[in-house]
């Protein structure tokens, strides 16, 4: 990409930035600076400490807690500097949720048990604190750039009374119903794990006909194919209701499956050097059975086209205990290839990524604080400042430590969020910001001498199972 361009771009992004923050916009965009240029920091209060925040630490709290954002706040900010697909021949979303541990925060709302993976074999991967759910973009691979770049558009915390699903859900419908965005008159790829295959959230989508969604089905679930009707049949039809459902298609029973429709064969290198063989099947036009509550769900009326993903080794063993089940379901899911939905779920794992660097470089929840608000102001700001990091790839040098010159990504100078991160200050001290210069006041008085503060209540996690059992 152009410099020249990539410079201009970033300033109309950062000058959009500024004027739409309503509120401390000085400070927020001295944060956000510091936030993208020190990689090191260790707490969200070490931020005062940078050289590109010229304000005092407590002015940088004052800053989170009052700022203000509307629901497609940053997707309209990134919208004229979306990168259009190139290979492949749709746009690609991606929706997940992600833990928010807060286990002491004792006087913080509405806590509960979240899901969180454990490393540590035989502890529960659970934790208590909350849950985030986002609506990121994929994107293709650039030249000279990591892949383990997304664009994160939607943020939103799921309460105690939210199923994370259909919070996922009504991101992505806002994103396609937006006419400022692409995706809802384009064609468009959503991908998801297995905890979104469930026929509320699949049914969500189908009034939207350029979206063709790809989640993640258990290997126990159980299908069916349409029914088909004999000769008899549809020469003296019988009365009464008409049969959906015909033979079952069992994931954990082969002897159910039959052959194939379609069958690609592929090879893929990993990262360190290994070939794996890649068997994608494929089956058409199979069924799911749909909720009756609280509504009744008709996906009898959606037919979807089921994927079978088996990676072998070299020799010839399958690599993972368990194969990669794929529900592919929308009016445009016959446009896509079986390459086009392989690819498009590998893809998925890049989300993966995102939240590892925004907990591990951006501070993502580390931010302390009683108020449910700000913590939610917070993670906005830790979207907004990845998205700047993006708008920043070109302009970066490739900056890396003595230890890791010899890695294979550094040998290719491939541009990852980290390195950007690195770099951050030097371009920003070059292109300047809009910020203005702080300005010296009067020292406040403070509160009056001997007042105090009532105590904090202290909160209770909330137990969703006890929430269902009461309203059940």
């Amino acid at each position: 990409m152009d410099i020249k361009q990539a410079t201009t771009d970033l300033e109309q992004f950062r000058t959009s930035l500024y004027q739409n923050f309503e509120n401390r916009a000085d400070t927020l965009m001295d944060l956000l600076d510091a936030m993208c240029s020190m990689p090191e920091a260790k707490s969200v209060v070490e931020y005062s400490l940078s050289s590109l925040f010229r304000r005092s630490y407590s002015t940088l709290f004052k800053g989170i807690a009052e700022i203000e954002f509307e629901e497609m706040w940053l997707p309209h900010r990134l919208a004229p500097y979306l990168p259009r697909p190139q290979a492949w021949p749709f746009w690609l979303l991606m929706v997940d949720v992600t833990p928010a541990p807060r286990l002491y925060a004792h006087t913080l709302a509405d806590r509960s048990m979240v899901y969180q993976p454990e490393v540590v074999k035989g502890k529960l991967p659970v934790t208590i604190g909350h849950q985030y759910s986002a609506a990121l973009l994929g994107l293709e691979v650039e030249e000279g750039m990591s892949s383990s770049w997304v664009l994160p558009l939607l943020n939103q915390r799921v309460s105690t009374k939210q199923d994370k699903e259909l919070v996922g859900g009504a991101q992505i419908t806002a994103l396609l119903r937006d006419k400022q965005l692409p995706f809802g008159e384009e064609f468009t790829v959503e991908v998801a794990d297995s905890s979104y295959s469930k026929p509320a959230y699949l049914c969500s989508h189908r009034q939207f006909p350029n979206l063709v969604s790809i989640v993640r089905a258990r290997s126990t679930r159980v299908f069916y194919r349409q029914y088909e009707a004999t000769e008899e049949e549809k020469a003296s039809p019988k009365a009464g209701h008409p049969t959906w459902y015909g033979e079952r298609f069992a994931l954990a029973d082969s002897t159910t499956w039959g052959e194939p429709d379609d069958l690609l064969i592929l090879s893929e290198t990993s990262r360190r050097g290994k070939v794996y063989q890649v068997e994608v099947q494929a089956w058409h036009n199979l069924l799911m059975h749909g909720k009756n509550k609280p509504v009744r769900l008709p996906m009898h009326e959606h037919p979807f086209t089921l994927v079978r993903i088996v990676r072998y080794d070299e020799d010839g063993k399958p690599a993972f205990k368990h194969p990669l089940w794929l529900i592919v379901m929308g009016k445009r899911r016959h446009e896509l290839s079986l390459l086009h939905i392989h690819q498009a779920y590998a893809s998925r794992f890049d989300e993966e990524h995102f939240f590892r660097f925004g907990k591990q470089k951006l501070l993502m929840v580390d931010f302390q604080t009683p108020e449910v608000q700000h913590e939610e102001h917070w993670w906005q700001l830790v979207h907004i400042a990845y998205a700047q990091l993006w708008m920043t790839r070109h302009l970066a040098d490739v900056l890396p430590n003595p230890w890791e010159r010899y890695l294979p990504a550094m040998k290719k100078r491939l541009t990852s969020p980290t390195l950007v991160q690195r770099d951050f200050e030097r371009i920003i001290r070059q292109l300047g910001t809009p910020a203005q210069p702080p300005r010296p006041r009067v020292i406040s008085p403070g509160r009056r001498k001997g007042t105090k503060l009532p105590k904090r209540p202290r909160q209770k996690v909330v137990v969703k199972s006890q929430i269902a059992a009461q309203t059940g």
